[in-house]
C-alpha cells in the first residue's frame, strides 16, 4: 500500500527483502530425481513521490494503482507546501520524484540541479473562497474578505497557493490582510473546517475534497491566476526507470482520469 513519507527529516533506505528460497523436491521415480520450484517474488522496491499538498488524494489514488501494477513497489509520499519540498530536496533529502503546485517552483528545482530532464505539466487549478458550511461571518464576495473584521487565512506568498492569492488580490485591486499565512493549502482549509477563520483562499479541488464541511465561492478574477502543475523525475533517483514509469502513470489516460474526478483541469 502507499505509505505517507514525512520529508521532514532523513529517512533510512530500508533494505532489499530477502526472495523467497526456492523449494527443493526430491522423489524417485524408476530410478530418476526430479527438482520443482516455487517462482521467485519480484525484488521489493521503494518510489518515493514528493508532492504538493494539493495533490494528495489524487496522488494516494494514482499510486494505489501503480503498485497494484508494480508488485514488489511501494510508493512512499511526501505532501506539503512545494517550496518547503525543494528546500528540502536541496538539503539532501531523498527522493525519485518531484511534483508542485506551480511552474516557478519546478524551475527553483531545475535551477538547483536537482531536476533530471524536462519537467511535464500534468494538470491545472484555481483559486476559490472557502468558507465554513454555514458561513457565520456572511462572507459573499472576494471584496469581503478585504473586510477588518474578517478573520482571513492565506497561503503565505512563498507557496504556490499564496503566489495564486496575491495574484487574485492584484487582479482585483484588493488588500487582504491576513489573521495568519499558512505554508501549505490544507493547512489553511483546515483552520476554515474547524472555524478558526471564516474564509480563506484554496484550491478548488481542496473545496470539492472537504466535501459538506465547507462551502466554496467562485472567484472571477482566479482565472488570472490559475497554477500549472508540473512533474518530473529527480537527479538522485534510486530507480529512473520506475520513477520514469510513475511520471507515465500521472500524465497518462488513467492518472489523467483521476486528476479531471477531483476537479483539476487540464494544464
Amino acid at each position: 500500500m502507499t505509505r505517507p513519507y514525512a520529508v521532514r527529516a532523513p529517512f533510512a533506505v530500508r533494505a532489499p527483502v530477502t526472495v523467497a528460497a526456492l523449494t527443493l523436491l526430491a522423489g524417485c521415480s524408476q530410478g530418476s530425481a526430479g527438482t520443482t520450484g516455487t517462482p521467485q517474488d519480484p525484488p521489493a522496491r521503494t518510489l518515493t513521490v514528493l508532492a504538493a499538498a494539493s495533490l494528495q488524494r489524487s496522488f494516494e489514488r494514482i499510486g494505489s494503482d501503480f503498485e497494484g501494477d508494480h508488485p514488489g513497489v511501494t510508493v512512499r509520499f511526501g505532501f506539503g507546501g512545494s517550496s518547503g519540498l525543494v528546500a528540502q530536496l536541496a538539503d539532501g533529502a531523498p527522493a525519485d520524484v518531484l511534483a508542485t503546485a506551480n511552474e516557478p517552483t519546478m524551475d527553483t528545482a531545475v535551477a538547483e540541479g536537482l531536476v533530471a530532464g524536462e519537467p511535464t505539466p500534468f494538470a491545472s487549478n484555481r483559486l476559490q473562497i472557502v468558507v465554513p458550511k454555514d458561513n457565520p461571518a456572511g462572507i459573499r464576495s472576494l471584496g469581503d474578505l478585504a473586510d477588518p473584521g474578517a478573520k482571513v487565512v492565506l497561503c503565505a506568498p512563498a507557496v504556490p497557493c499564496g503566489a495564486a492569492s496575491v495574484a487574485v488580490e492584484q487582479a482585483a485591486g484588493i488588500d487582504i490582510r491576513p489573521v495568519s499565512e499558512e505554508q501549505s493549502v490544507t493547512d489553511v482549509l483546515g483552520k476554515v473546517r474547524s472555524g478558526e477563520a471564516d474564509a480563506g483562499l484554496v484550491y478548488v479541488t481542496d473545496v470539492a475534497g472537504a466535501g459538506d464541511e465547507v462551502a466554496g465561492l467562485d472567484v472571477a478574477e482566479a482565472a488570472s491566476a490559475r497554477s500549472t502543475y508540473p512533474i518530473a523525475t529527480l537527479t538522485r533517483a534510486d530507480d529512473a526507470a520506475l520513477a520514469e514509469e510513475f511520471v507515465a502513470a500521472v500524465t497518462g489516460a488513467e492518472g489523467q482520469s483521476v486528476l479531471q474526478a477531483a476537479g483539476f483541469a487540464a494544464p
